[in-house]
């Protein structure tokens, strides 16, 4: 259960500087912007299911909203195939709309579904979100 968690953590996370510099496009920025977003959250719950920070019930909460927020926008904010330089996202999203689309309403059924009543529930559920993450990355999103 760990593997997955860890590579969807390394596939989400990126440092703002790095990611966002020189964006130019507003929609890219705030595509960018909502990712960066769902990564932390991820983070934070990654850390509490590995047991590297404690299982805190209203950051966990937080973290979870936090993703079924941003991920429930991706839709909208991939909508018009906006681009910039520094964008990660593929023309494919939009010559396969109804996939990505699909893939993120997953996403955001995942992050509803999480369950952080202790570690082992918060473990066994976060892997659907990675997954999910994993599963749009994996065809939208340019390999580094």
């Amino acid at each position: 259960m760990r593997r997955p968690i860890l590579i969807a953590a390394a596939l989400l996370i990126t440092t703002s500087a790095h990611a966002h510099n020189g964006v130019k496009d507003p929609e890219v920025m705030a595509r960018m912007m909502a990712m960066e977003k769902i990564g932390a959250a991820f983070k934070t719950l990654v850390s509490m299911a590995k047991q590297e920070v404690p299982l805190h019930q209203a950051k966990a909460r937080m973290a979870r909203d936090t993703i079924v927020t941003e991920s429930g926008k991706i839709n909208a904010l991939f909508e018009s195939p906006a681009t910039d330089p520094k964008s990660e996202a593929l023309p494919a999203i939009w010559d396969n709309w109804a996939d990505f689309s699909a893939k993120s309403d997953k996403l955001t059924a995942a992050a509803k579904a999480l369950d952080f009543k202790d570690r082992a529930a918060l473990a066994s559920t976060l892997g659907g979100v990675g997954g999910a993450c994993k599963a749009c990355h994996k065809n939208y999103r340019e390999k580094k």
